[in-house]
């Protein structure tokens, strides 16, 4: 029997429900997560602008690491995702997951989908951290109505890869400490805080098949005036990029999520 769409969606707004209301139980994690972000943009951030280092065109280095930094803090939620799912094995909530009726591509979407919502929040603290800043932002109800998509798009590629991570070292202790390997590279070979061009050519390579590399150029062309606008790369191929990885990771995860249980 083939799912209808609707119900399809309802389980997976059920499982994204779920994930979202882990957050009453510890609101203090979404508090403690905007710290890194502002550290970066107050000290870091200035600092750089101060030195001058990096050519930003006409846009300044402070506008130009704002996108940057939201994508991080998008990548920081998400890719530790994939732990709540040990601790739900450990627990025995996946076992019963996995004899609901719910087809696996909707349990790994539900909770791409909550790991989307949660990284929202921390990106609407980013935002007001760039206005007290002065940060000049294109704040227009389209261009943040694209920024929602592009940052849940940009959650659920990343929460997914991390469930495809968890699956297969199923230990917290393993997970941590894959997880602390993955975040520094896809951050830093990425265009997050410098452009592609001032990278060494092998690490432009990583760069350019980087998801966060096309979620950051997005967001620069979402938020950054069109004037002044640095992406390079192009909104729609940015998105394309996005779906064709989520695609992808789903479509891998749905298979591998069974062996979570074992």
């Amino acid at each position: 029997m083939v799912e209808s769409p609707a119900s399809f969606t309802r389980k997976v707004l059920a499982v994204a429900g779920m994930e979202v209301r882990k957050l009453r139980h510890d609101p203090t994690e979404l508090a403690t997560r905007a710290i890194q972000p502002a550290l970066w943009l107050v000290i870091f951030g200035q600092a750089m602008a101060r030195a001058h280092a990096l050519d930003t065109g006409d846009v300044p280095y402070l506008d130009y690491l704002l996108p940057g930094i939201l994508a991080q803090s998008v990548l920081f939620i998400a890719i530790f995702n994939g732990i709540s799912v040990i601790w739900e094995r450990d627990l025995g909530i996946v076992h019963k997951f996995l004899v609901s009726p719910a087809p696996r591509t909707a349990l790994v979407l539900g909770k791409a989908l909550g790991s989307g919502v949660r990284a929202l929040v921390q990106a609407f603290v980013v935002v007001l951290l760039g206005e007290a800043l002065g940060v000049e932002l294109r704040i227009t109800p389209l261009a943040l109505a694209a920024t929602v998509v592009v940052v849940l798009m940009g959650a659920a590629v990343f929460s997914t890869f991390s469930l495809i991570v968890a699956c297969i070292v199923k230990t917290r202790e393993r997970f941590m400490g894959v997880g602390q390997v993955l975040t520094m590279p896809l951050f830093f070979a990425s265009n997050a805080i410098y452009p592609t061009s001032a990278m060494p050519g092998w690490v432009q390579a990583i760069a350019h098949v980087n998801p966060l590399t096309y979620q950051i150029d997005a967001l620069r062309e979402l938020l950054l005036p069109a004037h002044a606008s640095v992406a390079h790369i192009g909104l729609p191929i940015d998105v394309a990029v996005l779906c064709a990885a989520l695609a992808i990771l789903v479509a891998i995860s749905a298979r591998l999520y069974p062996r979570i249980a074992v």
